[in-house]
């Protein structure tokens, strides 16, 4: 874990955050996936030592900050006394052998970040509802899904051309909206556009990103050979197995 996720998560459950700070990390937690599973292993890893080494687990929780920062051989409690060496050890490598032993089970599945690469809108389309569209375009090149969700349903009501679609069910899916994506791209596949295998292998990706991996390798089986990135298809049906 990095030294910023680790403070955080140690911030959060230590009531040292400000009321700012603890909406931006609960609304993270609301809508990354992957930010939350961490942050449950970690609470896990903490309830672990209370357990385990209650009260040396007070001192050293006083130091969890520290190990973040550097790797140290002797660390003091609040009250200034040095921690045994002994239990220090035991209690760092209980937290971490639980919190990076689950992590690694954990990633023994396929990420949904290891496969989101998406290409870039480009619309030439003219009309009253260019400069919506334009908006929708540069916001989604710029990963700004929310901005390019509003542009895009706005176009959409009046052009629902496959291509738009395409990339409004792209934005859906990073911002987590799973159900209203799923519609948008099932509705592409059920349609004759040169979008249905790469709207077929979205959808795919909207069941890997939610961590249904049964139904992920059942939609990518449904896609065919001749599917222009059918190499990626391969790769997360070989890490599904």
């Amino acid at each position: 874990m990095n030294e910023e996720l680790y403070l955080s998560f140690e911030n959060y459950l230590s009531n040292e955050f400000s009321s700012e700070e603890i909406i931006i990390f609960e609304n993270r937690l609301q809508n990354d996936i992957d930010f939350k599973e961490k942050f449950e292993t970690y609470k896990e890893s903490n309830r672990f030592l209370k357990i385990k080494f209650s009260p040396e687990t007070v001192a050293f929780k006083e130091n969890l900050k520290a190990i973040a920062k550097e790797s140290l051989v002797e660390n003091k409690s609040k009250k200034g006394k040095t921690i045994q060496l002994r239990t220090y050890i035991y209690a760092i490598a209980a937290v971490f052998v639980l919190f990076f032993g689950l992590h690694l089970f954990q990633n023994d599945n396929p990420e949904y970040g290891d496969f989101n690469k998406h290409e870039e809108a480009h619309f030439t389309e003219r009309g009253d509802l260019v400069k919506s569209l334009k908006l929708a375009q540069d916001a989604f090149n710029k990963k700004d899904y929310k901005k390019a969700i509003i542009n895009f349903e706005l176009v959409i009501k009046e052009y629902p051309r496959p291509e738009i679609k395409y990339f409004y069910a792209i934005s859906l899916l990073e911002e987590n909206r799973f159900a209203d994506s799923e519609i948008v791209l099932n509705d592409i596949i059920n349609g004759k556009s040169i979008y249905k295998n790469t709207a077929t292998w979205y959808l795919a990706l909207s069941k890997l990103k939610q961590k249904d991996y049964k139904s992920c390798k059942a939609i990518l089986l449904t896609i065919p050979s001749d599917y222009e990135d059918y190499t990626q298809v391969e790769k997360l049906l070989k890490s599904l197995d």
